[in-house]
């Protein structure tokens, strides 16, 4: 079906929007686009707030990069050191608000990063994110002038304040391995850090209401624990507010599994609501054994006692039947919806063999498109719905301070994984997710870290994979 410029547009799996005559205009893009700008002292977890949100906006679908104008300064450093054959020296002094050579020097990178993104918003990008400390007003209005000569680009500005000294000397540490200070000695690194923060710190400016009078803000108070917003309009800053509201850096456990071998499974049946194998039983015993032990072992930084360990499942009968030796007494478990299979159809119970012969089309359309194909028939679905109804689950998953056990199944495995892991929608959709594998994911300052087991019937004991310990 061929669609004019003044038709019904579909928007795979969200809604639909009449676009107008000027459609050239957006550049393939429909609605406006957003620049995140930070704001924020360093080692105020910037950065950390920049990974999280460009992994969860990239998983809903909105094509997202991350800016950063310290990477800037550090490429051109490097090449007017090549051209000069003199070190280029960014110590705390080049951070002196006194300093205003380098003051200026500063500006314009600040600038030209932001140019960066502009240009990648105009040819196809929907959120760019500005990471830097934009921390005075002029700075600030200087972002908002440039963004106004843009007919749909809309601004949020997200400052991070921390005061919690424990987290402040935990990111201080983080920066002194990072690639301002890799090749020096810890104690002056040290020294010259605390001497360039207190550089910012005199020249800091908070963000305030009278800065502009349409300007959108969300202020993070010690990584979550209080949160600003003002002026809030545009969809895509509700959609970055809400998901920073909910996060926290309580250390803990995500672990992810598909359920055991069901009935269907043998045969090569999809969806359904088959109950498990004799081997799917077993495999759910183990589990339990397993994670108790797990549960047993895992050991915060702060305190001896590790957190609860709760258990959420699907609510088909394959993913409950795999929690059920759980003990209801240790184990906090949960069955929802939100991680049923996805929906197959009219293709329910058919292996992939009977649909390609009774459904030629479709079977060749989803091998061409497998992410926004959605299987005929009442309450069919795609991995795109599945994006969508797994939007609670993910926000909860944040929020919780628990450790949490996820017995799913293989398309929502792939989809929560994909979150966790940031890979790309189109790939995710082909990530190879057997049975009797299991996840372990633990949130680090500096990213995710994965860790992968394997089932043995043979063994009848789970071991870790080689080599297959990913970070982000």
């Amino acid at each position: 079906m061929t669609f004019g410029p003044n038709s019904w547009t579909p928007v795979p799996g969200a809604f639909i929007q009449k676009v107008g005559k000027d459609v050239h205009a957006y550049k393939n893009e429909i609605g406006p686009k957003a620049v995140v700008v930070m704001v924020g002292l360093p080692a105020r977890g910037k950065s950390y707030i920049v990974k999280k949100l460009k992994r969860y906006l990239s998983w809903l679908g909105f094509k997202t990069m991350v800016f950063n104008v310290g990477n800037r300064r550090r490429t051109c450093a490097a090449e007017a050191e090549v051209k000069t054959g003199c070190k280029q020296n960014h110590t705390s002094d080049f951070f002196n608000p006194n300093n205003e050579d380098a003051k200026s020097l500063r500006d314009q990178l600040a600038m030209d990063t932001l140019n960066e993104v502009i240009t990648w918003l105009n040819e196809g990008g929907k959120v760019g994110i500005l990471d830097a400390t934009n921390s005075t007003k002029a700075r600030r209005q200087r972002i908002i002038d440039r963004c106004s000569r843009e007919s749909d680009i809309n601004i949020l500005f997200v400052e991070s304040i921390c005061t919690d000294p424990k987290v402040l000397a935990r990111n201080m540490q983080l920066k002194l391995s990072g690639p301002d200070y890799r090749d020096q000695e810890s104690e002056s690194a040290s020294e010259d850090f605390q001497a360039r923060v207190a550089n910012y710190e005199r020249a800091y400016q908070t963000i305030e209401d009278d800065e502009d009078e349409d300007i959108q803000y969300c202020k993070i108070i010690n990584v979550g624990k209080k949160v600003i917003a003002h002026n809030i309009q545009t969809f895509l800053a509700g959609q970055c507010v809400f998901y920073l509201m909910n996060m926290n850096l309580a250390e803990r456990q995500i672990w992810l599994t598909r359920h055991g071998e069901s009935l269907d499974n043998q045969v090569g049946k999809i969806g359904g609501d088959a109950p498990l194998s004799d081997a799917g039983c077993e495999y759910a015993e183990a589990l339990a054994a397993f994670m108790a032990e797990q549960q047993r072992n895992f050991r915060c930084s702060e305190t001896s006692t590790p957190p609860q360990l709760t258990v959420w499942t699907s609510m088909l009968r394959r993913a409950v039947e795999t929690a059920e030796h759980f003990n209801p007494e240790e184990f906090d478990i949960k069955h929802m919806k939100f991680l049923n299979e996805i929906y197959a159809g009219i293709c329910e119970g058919m292996t992939y063999k009977e649909i390609e012969e009774r459904y030629p089309e479709d079977f060749k359309a989803r091998a061409t498109s497998k992410f926004y194909y959605r299987y005929p028939g009442m309450g069919g679905e795609s991995y795109c719905d599945v994006i969508q109804r797994l939007c609670p689950v993910i926000v909860e998953l944040e929020r919780t301070r628990n450790s949490v056990l996820i017995v799913t199944h293989r398309a929502l495995t792939r989809s929560l994984l994909a979150y966790f892991m940031d890979i790309p929608l189109r790939q995710m959709t082909n990530l190879d997710i057997p049975l009797n594998a299991l996840y372990c994911i633990e949130a680090k300052p500096y990213g995710n870290v994965l860790i992968k087991y394997e089932y043995s019937h043979v063994t009848k004991s789970f071991s870790q994979v080689e080599n297959d310990v990913q970070q982000i």
